[in-house]
Order: C-alpha cells, then sequence, then structure tokens
C-alpha cells in the first residue's frame, strides 16, 4: 500500500526527493498517513503549526501527541554525509525507537546500534540484515547474547575479561570491538565514561585475553558522552584510538580494521565544529592507506529535531499573575529528558480552542507561567518561570525538538503511559 500523501512526495527544487520517496515507500512508512507540510518557514514553522491544531481539534480525547518530521531526518542525513562522509553512521536505536523513523533511516541506508535483544528485534522486523547492526553493548545478558549469535549480529563492543568470556561460550563467531575510555568527555551532557571504556592500562591485558579465547578483535570503539559540548574530545579519542591499533600490531594480533567513534552529536554549530575536528584526526590518525572502516553511533543528531510534541492543558490555576497550568505529559513521560538527558526545552502556545483567530496568540500580552506535568508528584514540573500568554483548558502546548530521549525512556507512572503517544508521520520540503 502506497503511504498516504496530501501532496506529492517531490521536493520543489528536484534535490533530495529519490531520499524522499525511499522514505516513504520504506515497511515503516508505507501505509501509514503521511502528509506534506510543503516548504517549510522554519523561523515559524507555521505548517507544522497548521498540521497540528489539525490533529489536535480532531481529537476527542485530547491525548498527546508527536509529528515527525521526514523531511527533517532526509535533510540531517545529507547534512551528515556532506559532513563525514568518510563515516557510516548507525543510528543508535535507544535514542528514539519510532518503526518510521527507524525504517527511513534504513532506507537512506544507515546501519544500526541496537543494545538488547529488543532493539535488534525492532530492527530485523523492518527487513534490515543483522550485519548492518553493531551490539554496541558492553555489558550484555547471557540470553541476549545467544539470540544475537541467533540471528546472525556478529560485532559487539567489550571492555572487560568477562564479557570476553560470555562471548567465547554463548558467541564464539563474533568480532570485537574493544570499547575504550576516551581520555575527554567533552563536557558532555550525560558523561559514559563512568560507565564504559577501558583505561590506557587494561588494553593490553584485554587484547590479550580476547586473543586467547579466540575472539578476533576487529576494531576499537569509544563514545565521548551524549551531547557533547566541546570538540577536542573526539580528536584525544581517536589519538587513543590510533595507540590501541599500534599496540594490537606490536603483540602480533590480527590487523583491526574498524574504528566506531561513538556518538554524541548535536545538530547545530556544535556539529560543525565536530566534523571539522574529527575529520582532521582521521587524516592524521588513519590515513586513507591505514584501509580503516569509520563508523558511528549517532542518536540525537537524527531524531531531536525530527519530532515535536503536542501536549493538552487539562488544568488551570491563577494565583495573581502567576497563571498555573497542567498539561497532559510530564517528568514521568516525555519530559524525562529533563531529568535524565539535562534538555532544555520550550514551549509553544497554541490556543486553538479557546482563540481559533489567533492560535498562536501572536502579539498577546504575557503572563509568569509554571507548566505541571499530569502525575501527583510536584516534581513533575515542567517548566517555571516562563512567559506565556492566556491559555485555556482545552489549549495545547507544543514543544519542539523533542526526539532524543524522550518517549523512549517515559514511563507508566500514576498510570499515564507515554508508549501509548502516537506520532504522525510528515514531511516539508526545503525552500524552493
Amino acid at each position: 500500500m502506497a503511504p498516504v500523501m496530501e501532496q506529492p512526495a517531490v521536493r520543489a527544487n528536484g534535490v533530495g526527493s529519490k531520499g524522499l520517496q525511499a522514505i516513504l515507500s520504506s515497511p515503516g512508512v508505507r501505509g501509514r498517513k503521511v502528509t506534506s507540510l510543503g516548504a517549510t518557514n522554519k523561523a515559524t514553522n507555521q505548517p507544522l503549526l497548521d498540521l497540528i491544531q489539525s490533529i489536535a481539534m480532531k481529537q476527542e480525547q485530547k491525548d498527546p501527541f508527536y509529528v515527525l518530521d521526514m523531511g527533517v531526518v532526509l535533510g540531517l542525513w545529507e547534512k551528515w554525509n556532506e559532513s563525514l562522509p568518510m563515516v557510516k553512521p548507525f543510528y543508535a536505536v535507544k535514542c528514539n525507537p519510532e518503526p518510521a523513523l527507524l525504517s527511513g533511516l534504513a532506507a537512506l541506508g544507515a546501519n544500526f546500534d541496537c543494545a538488547s535483544r529488543a532493539e535488534i528485534e525492532a530492527v530485523l522486523a523492518l527487513g534490515v540484515s543483522a550485519d548492518r547492526i553493531v551490539y554496541a553493548n558492553p555489558c550484555k545478558s547471557e540470553s541476549h547474547i545467544r539470540y544475537a549469535a541467533g540471528v546472525g549480529v556478529n560485532l559487539t563492543t567489550y571492555d572487560s575479561k568477562e564479557e570476553v568470556e560470555k562471548l567465547r561460550k554463548l558467541h564464539p563467531r563474533c568480532g570485537l570491538l574493544l570499547r575504550i575510555k576516551g581520555p575527554d568527555d567533552g563536557e558532555a551532557r550525560c558523561p559514559l565514561g563512568p560507565k564504559y571504556g577501558a583505561l590506557p592500562e587494561e588494553v593490553v591485558p584485554l587484547l590479550q585475553a580476547a586473543h586467547a579465547a579466540c575472539l578476533p578483535v576487529v576494531g576499537v570503539s569509544f563514545h565521548v558522552g551524549s551531547g557533547a559540548t566541546q570538540s577536542r574530545a573526539y580528536s584525544a579519542a581517536i589519538a587513543f584510538a590510533r595507540s590501541v591499533f599500534d599496540t594490537a600490531e606490536r603483540l602480533g594480533l590480527p590487523r583491526m580494521r574498524v574504528l566506531n567513534i561513538g556518538g554524541g552529536f548535536t545538530f547545530g554549530p556544535q556539529f560543525a565544529e565536530a566534523s571539522a575536528t574529527i575529520r582532521a584526526a582521521l587524516k592524521t590518525h588513519f590515513p586513507a592507506e591505514s584501509g580503516v572502516t569509520f563508523i558511528s553511533e549517532p542518536g540525537r543528531f537524527f531524531a531531536e529535531t525530527a519530532f515535536t510534541l503536542a501536549t493538552n492543558i487539562i488544568g488551570k490555576r491563577v494565583r495573581g499573575e502567576l497563571r498555573e497550568y497542567w498539561i497532559n505529559d510530564g517528568i514521568y513521560g516525555s519530559m524525562n529528558c529533563l531529568l535524565y538527558d539535562h534538555a532544555t526545552i520550550t514551549a509553544q502556545p497554541l490556543a486553538c480552542w479557546s482563540n481559533r483567530v489567533n492560535p498562536t496568540c501572536a502579539g498577546m500580552g504575557q503572563y509568569t507561567s509554571t507548566v505541571f506535568g499530569p502525575t501527583c508528584d510536584a516534581l513533575d514540573t515542567v517548566l517555571s518561570g516562563v512567559r506565556l500568554p492566556e491559555l485555556y483548558v482545552n489549549d495545547w502546548v507544543v514543544f519542539p525538538n523533542m526526539g532524543a530521549y524522550t518517549a523512549a525512556a517515559g514511563s507508566s507512572f500514576n498510570g499515564f503511559n507515554t508508549a501509548a503517544i502516537p506520532t504522525h508521520v510528515a514531511y516539508s520540503l526545503p525552500p524552493p
């Protein structure tokens, strides 16, 4: 069945139309309603807000929902290949496992970083072959290792002798990437070094342990941390990885051929700086004649800006000049990113119930406002001290850039089920 589209899926200037058609024809998108947003002005996002208003006004239950813009995904894919053409992206499924996103990325040529049996199953269900998956979890359950072996996922990471022993017993055909701890976490939003990664003095024993177990170490992996803000971290980690390659050669081990530079990328100026640093470091430490294949594990880069969350105002309280609102998603749901991902979110009012003439409340007066989530925990406070126009119960509040570590990490606390929040698929086109 072809996707249901409101406008032809062709870019105005013809650029990227092949990629967009591939996305729309992919298994996880095919058969779903897909709405064209036309050439979207990113400053106002009016077509997107119009779509959200249309969906909201048709909802009797007024439940929260996401909109996934596949045009944004395609633009990010093109930006990645423009900036890091030598690095093959393995999308980190944990960031956002929405099937339409996984399917669209697969259609564009992305591979996948999976950390559990369920994530591997989700990717394989879309028709992706097992050789396009890296099992990038350095500490795996034995039952999950057995499953990976059974379906042919033959590349994984490790950073301990205990993991080598599990793999020797359960997946002896598996290729290994030695996960190292980078010297610098780049002031990452979520540092990973305290949990994963071999220290310099552990490299030789871990290489020797894998060799003794007859498990091939095919390369090195590192991750500077999610949401890294300082690009120097990549340069230092790549230099450390080079020393590990050299160490393996001195030990007489089979030649390693893969370098996994992990994730941590955020779209915007930081990505431009990081990609320039990575290109320079790879050229210095792994020149073309080295024959090394470069892969990466971007998650938020592809997911964060592609999703917009719409929530309904279910309660209101006025205390003098202060306006307090309750919405039907919060800290225990999609906004868990405030606690666990240290995210900064912004709110766009959409008064489509109380002010249909001016739903974005342009030019209206604003009040100091607090926005609470729906649960009975006082911790469930989404925004405090923000300026918002006068809104009412049944109006909506829209949150852009809500694709990274949001719904994927939500809960069902107090009976509010984050997993039940639906995703509507759309696509924008670049300006002509």
